[in-house]
């Protein structure tokens, strides 16, 4: 193995060149758009079993640097009924726990770690199509007239990725989840969530996110049942029409939503929730597809960057372990797809159960308390959270190793 290239300069693409680079697999990354094209508004959850994959390549340092925590989570009703209190996975002495971080900030960090250890990043090379060539190497062909060659290619290229299209040309396409996630900032609130916390609000139309950042802003997310809209549909929305719209679904609520909405500024970005559940080929020849482009999830489970990190540290050691790509993708997809399948389904069953009608409200507020409570008494390590990577663990190709 001499060269991985990898098209997409995301979170998936960055570490995967990351942990290449570690594993002493030479990469180059190829991003679309510029340095300074990222989505600026929007902010995510990296949450204990995606910083744990991170320290294994010694990146996490950058990240824990400029995001901030959360211990623990309290759970509130439409009728401001307090429903009890969770503590954050990973957040005990010793782990990592969950980090809050804007995606641009995340995206950066990232990129400037990666350059920093020798990682090569090209800007502006939009990927029009790959092939295998006469001597089994891959070859991409970019809209700005230029090609690259590699051993593999690692499409890290989102959930719309057309390396998963190269691979299978029947491959499913993403899945609109009834859902748009809200994003905003807001300063002055009257009362706003306790620092190392999340307040989660089951609001009676839409569910309802919200934390304080170190300098007192209240970061927030919504997600509200919408029609699919496209991106020029979304960002053709403003801020004072989003506040409009969130204000007439949390009105009949007795929660600080409103409130924290209206004291609002114009910082407001919306994007439509897409999920993929289970892709069935991951690979063919030297392509494979890692993150979004091989499996996406629905944003209430918090999962979305943490696999993708995940991902990024495994396949790197399949390539560093095994012979030859073949082996290597088929070790990847075995030790990842169960897995990230599972967290997809997850995620998928809390769109359905965030917004209930007024039976299943009834219902969740009488038996999440008892839940909580449960929670609060530990008993180790869950299956999603507590996932960790032995970097140093040879991979055989069994599917067993690397799981926890």
């Amino acid at each position: 193995m001499t060269k991985a290239m990898i098209i997409g300069g995301g979170i998936a693409g960055t570490v995967t060149a990351m942990a290449l680079h570690k594993a002493g697999i030479d990469a180059v990354v190829h991003e679309a758009y510029p340095p300074d094209a990222t989505d600026a508004g929007a902010f995510l959850v990296v949450a204990a079993n995606g910083l744990e994959a991170l320290r294994t390549i010694d990146a996490h340092g950058p990240v824990l640097e400029h995001s901030f925590p959360a211990e623990h989570a309290d759970f509130i009703s439409n009728t401001g009924k307090r429903l009890g209190r969770k503590p954050i996975a990973g957040s005990a002495e010793g782990g990592l726990g969950a980090r809050t971080i804007k995606r641009a900030t995340l995206a950066r960090v990232l990129r400037d770690e990666a350059v920093r250890r020798g990682v090569r990043i090209e800007h502006g090379k939009r990927l029009l199509a790959a092939h295998t060539g006469p001597d089994g190497r891959i070859v991409g062909s970019f809209a700005d007239g230029g090609r690259a060659v590699g051993d593999v290619l690692i499409g890290a290229d989102g959930i719309h990725s057309l390396i998963r299209r190269a691979i299978d040309a029947g491959a499913p396409r993403p899945r609109y989840t009834g859902q748009t996630t809200v994003c905003g900032y807001a300063r002055d609130v009257a009362s706003p969530p306790d620092r190392d916390a999340y307040t989660m609000i089951f609001g009676k139309q839409a569910f309802f996110g919200c934390t304080t950042a170190p300098d007192g802003e209240v970061w927030w997310f919504c997600n509200a049942p919408a029609e699919e809209l496209s991106k020029a549909e979304l960002a053709a929305i403003t801020a004072e029409q989003w506040r409009e719209r969130l204000l007439a679904l949390f009105a009949e609520d007795g929660t600080p939503a409103a409130d924290i909405v209206r004291a609002t500024g114009d910082s407001i970005v919306a994007t439509g929730a897409y999920d993929l559940l289970s892709t069935p080929t991951w690979s063919e020849e030297g392509m494979v597809i890692v993150g979004d482009a091989a499996h996406a999830c629905a944003p209430n489970a918090a999962q979305g960057a943490s696999m993708a990190i995940e991902d990024g540290v495994v396949l790197a050691k399949c390539l560093r372990d095994l012979g030859g790509p073949r082996s290597a993708f088929a070790a990847y997809e075995a030790l990842r797809r169960q897995r990230v399948e599972r967290v997809a389904t997850t995620s998928a069953g809390m769109v359905r159960r965030n917004a209930p009608g007024p039976v299943g409200r009834a219902l969740r507020d009488a038996t999440l308390p008892r839940r909580l409570d449960r929670a609060q008494g530990g008993g180790g390590p869950d299956w999603l959270t507590g996932y960790r990577i032995d970097w140093d663990e040879p991979v055989d190709g069994a599917p067993a190793r690397g799981r926890r």
